[in-house]
């Protein structure tokens, strides 16, 4: 049995008679009574009762076949029109990472733009350092990412969407949080509160260059994995940070950001992704944030 069988059958079905059944497909009608005839001949029931050579009428095996092969090409339909809007990127899921302060520059707007153009892909989002994404993609557990650049791995693919100065963030009650902006070497004596280095290289050497033009290295004074955690610290007086700009909208009771009088290193954010892997929603993706850039 193939798929035209079923189609011939619908014809006839519906028409109830051979020949006008035969113009619908636009083939003769000999070639269609002997279609059926296999079809009947392949299930050994009677579709039709033949009033006449040409008039017909369905069995009641017929009638329940009939709403069977309309399920069938229905549900092929469905098939169809899946796979083919899966194809173009329109329906799926995407893997998403981010470091923690994309939250609060320009992933919203990104999500909410992707989300409105292509309202049925599975957004999965995991909040994710910059060599954790880079490992994740490796792993094929994402499929693109939100990253500070550089990146260690240079077999990865990445488009540059944000650079932003660096800021202080300090406790309210700290002398230099009344001023309208500081000098980096007045932090010189600060305790402060940074993450690891291999977490976010491009962000850590960019802040160790700026202590570098003030003529000093940072005293930290604690080590935190997360950024909201390190504002959370430092709002708690525990010491002092500096920051990309962007996390000015992080905003805290007990918390003033401040910004370096001088010229800062600039940080970028990058969106990355695995261009051996890219799937057709990863491609739809790329163009909304092209767009948005």
């Amino acid at each position: 049995m193939e798929l035209r069988h079923l189609r011939y059958f619908i014809a006839v079905a519906e028409e109830l008679h051979f020949s006008r059944a035969a113009e619908r497909l636009h083939i003769a009608q000999p070639p269609l009574s002997q279609q059926i005839q296999q079809l009947e001949a392949e299930l050994g029931v009677e579709l039709f009762h033949r009033k006449t050579k040409r008039q017909v009428q369905l069995t009641e095996a017929g009638r329940v076949f009939l709403q069977e092969a309309y399920q069938l090409l229905e549900h092929l339909e469905s098939i169809i029109q899946v796979t083919k809007r899966t194809g173009r990127g329109e329906i799926g899921q995407l893997r998403v990472g981010f470091i923690s302060p994309a939250i609060y520059s320009v992933l919203p707007v990104i999500l909410q733009e992707f989300r409105q153009q292509f309202p049925d892909v599975e957004l999965v989002l995991q909040e994710l350092t910059t060599a954790e994404q880079e490992q994740a993609l490796r792993d094929r557990r994402i499929d693109v990412g939100f990253v500070y650049l550089p990146l260690a791995d240079t077999g990865l693919n990445y488009m540059s969407i944000q650079k932003e100065a660096l800021i202080a963030a300090l406790y309210q009650t700290h002398p230099l949080g009344q001023q309208e902006s500081i000098a980096v070497q007045s932090l010189a004596n600060e305790p402060f509160i940074l993450f690891p280095r291999h977490l976010g290289i491009g962000l850590y050497d960019g802040i160790m260059a700026l202590c570098e033009q003030g003529n000093f290295t940072p005293k930290i004074a604690q080590e935190a994995i997360q950024m909201q955690t390190i504002i959370g610290l430092v709002a708690a007086g525990m010491g002092v940070t500096i920051v990309p700009s962007s996390l000015q909208n992080l905003q805290r009771t007990s918390l003033v950001y401040q910004a370096i009088a001088h010229q800062t290193p600039l940080i970028e954010t990058a969106l990355v992704w695995c261009e051996e892997e890219e799937k057709p929603v990863v491609r739809q993706f790329l163009k909304v944030v092209s767009q948005l850039k």
